[in-house]
């Protein structure tokens, strides 16, 4: 069977750039597979999955179907476990499905590219799937201390455990008093969806001396990166979070895992990030 089918789902999923990532690499790689984007809730995805035939190869999940992705899984790995999220699943050739979040690692490389080797504290706003993400990512650059900034302090528990799993120092504020709380985090990173907007400007010497991670990518800048970028501050953008995750999720429709590099992985990068631009 060569071709093979992929897509992204999810709800809103119409401004996804997903399909444009992966066309690319596909291309790259001389395979013809076809990627494509589904509309999908989440009391829908088991259905749309249980209809999948044996030409789907996997899927890439958006928001809200991360967690939902999860509970259809035979098989998944320490990452998936500790964020309670999958952004991937595969279709094996067994029939097993088998999920993976390769968001942690495109947390963790966009992070290193903007120039962030270590971190040792922490602001984070919001505390939903991402955000776990991020802390897990961050967890693995040395992590000790957290803020989290948070529109409803009852929808914390799942990031709370979480921190206390990793043997982090947490602390909760109101997102309003996120400007107050920022001097001295080596990291200040927004998960929060589009639409919330950053009412209160960062103090421009936390700006200064921190790296913003704004997930946003679309439309970009962020609420986060635009004042980061206002004062020629370090920032890692959602399209690099999104560039990077994509290739391991790439790697793991490919060959099964997500670790080892693809062939001439750096030409497949370079292609889908000229997609991108």
């Amino acid at each position: 069977m060569s071709i093979r089918r992929l897509a992204v789902v999810g709800s809103p999923i119409a401004h996804s750039l997903s399909p444009t990532l992966h066309a690319a690499a596909y291309v790259a790689l001389g395979l013809d597979w076809v990627y494509e984007r589904h509309e999908v809730r989440e009391h829908e995805l088991r259905a749309f999955v249980d209809g999948l035939d044996r030409s789907w190869r996997g899927l890439s999940a958006t928001m809200p179907l991360k967690e939902e992705l999860l509970r259809l899984a035979d098989d998944s790995d320490r990452t998936v476990a500790l964020t309670g999220a999958a952004n991937t699943l595969l279709l094996a050739d067994d029939g097993r499905r088998v999920v993976r979040n390769t968001d942690v690692a495109g947390v963790e490389r966009a992070l290193r590219d903007a120039g962030l080797d270590r971190a040792d504290h922490a602001v984070l706003a919001g505390a939903g799937a991402t955000a776990r993400s991020v802390l897990v990512a961050l967890d693995g650059l040395g992590l000790r201390s957290v803020i989290v900034a948070v529109r409803d302090s009852t929808r914390t528990a799942g990031l709370v455990a979480l921190a206390d799993e990793l043997l982090l120092e947490v602390d909760l504020v109101s997102l309003d008093d996120l400007a107050d709380v920022v001097d001295g985090a080596d990291v200040v990173a927004w998960t929060l969806p589009n639409g919330v907007e950053l009412d209160r400007e960062i103090p421009a010497d936390a700006r200064r001396a921190s790296v913003a991670l704004d997930v946003t990518y679309h439309p970009w800048p962020g609420p986060l990166a635009a004042q980061w970028l206002a004062v020629g501050g370090r920032v890692a953008s959602g399209r690099d979070m999104l560039l990077h995750q994509a290739v391991r999720q790439v790697r793991f429709f490919v060959s099964g895992q997500t670790d080892q590099p693809l062939d001439r992985e750096a030409e497949v990068e370079a292609a889908m990030a000229a997609a991108l631009a």
